[in-house]
C-alpha cells in the first residue's frame, strides 16, 4: 500500500515536472490592460455652455463571461462644478450614457470606447415645454 502512494507521488510529480517544462510563459490568460478605458465626461449646456454640475450620469455596460452568463453594470457618477465626470476603469466596447440634471432636457446614447483615455462631450439643452 504504502509502495503504490510513494509510486503515485513520483508519478504525479514526473507529470508535473513535464508539464511545467512544456508550458510557454504567458499562456495562460492574464489580465490586459490594453482592454480597459478611462472615460471622462465633459457636460456643458444652455446657449453659453456653461459648465453643468451635479448632473446625474449613468453609465451602463455588460461584462462579458466566459463560463457564465454577461454581467450587467451601471456606474452611478456625479459632475463636478466643471461639469466633469470620470470614471474608474471600463472595459472597452459599447456602452449606454445618460445624464439627468435638473432644469435640462434628459440625454441617453450609446457611445463605443476604443482608446485608453477617452473623453465625451455632452451639451444639454433647456426643455421647450412644461410636464406639468
Amino acid at each position: 500500500m504504502r509502495a503504490r502512494s510513494l509510486a503515485l507521488s513520483i508519478g504525479l510529480a514526473i507529470f508535473l515536472a513535464q508539464f511545467c517544462a512544456h508550458a510557454r510563459p504567458g499562456a495562460l490568460p492574464l489580465p490586459n490592460d490594453d482592454a480597459t478605458t478611462r472615460l471622462q465626461i465633459e457636460l456643458t449646456g444652455g446657449d453659453q455652455n456653461k459648465p453643468v454640475s451635479d448632473a446625474s450620469v449613468y453609465v451602463k455596460f455588460v461584462e462579458e463571461r466566459k463560463l457564465r452568463k454577461d454581467k450587467h453594470i451601471e456606474l452611478n457618477l456625479k459632475t463636478n462644478q466643471e461639469g466633469v465626470a470620470r470614471s474608474p476603469e471600463l472595459p472597452r466596447g459599447k456602452i449606454l450614457l445618460q445624464i439627468v440634471a435638473p432644469g435640462w432636457k434628459t440625454y441617453g446614447e450609446y457611445h463605443d470606447l476604443t482608446e485608453a483615455e477617452q473623453t465625451i462631450r455632452v451639451h444639454l439643452e433647456r426643455p421647450k415645454t412644461k410636464w406639468y
